[in-house]
């Protein structure tokens, strides 16, 4: 894992993240990821990090949530 830092270049950010440096890359050029250019190269924040997985880990359980709701909804009109 990347250390402690605040600020992480892509090589730390891909590895804090488990992501390979070309998925970073693709991400931030679609805007995926909160990500900012110093110079001409990319930083991440490791706070904003924490937020974007936080926030994409709960838009995920919505997502599992409404499955199974809609499932159990299916089988009991079966």
């Amino acid at each position: 894992m990347a250390d402690s830092r605040e600020v992480m270049n892509i090589r730390q950010a891909s590895q804090y993240l488990g992501v390979s440096a070309d998925t970073l890359y693709k991400y931030v050029g679609e805007q995926k990821i909160p990500a900012f250019k110093l110079g001409n190269r990319w930083r991440f924040k490791k706070s904003k990090l924490d937020q974007w997985m936080e926030e994409k880990s709960n838009q995920m359980e919505v997502k599992g949530k409404k499955k199974l709701a809609a499932a159990a909804k299916a089988a009991g009109q079966s």
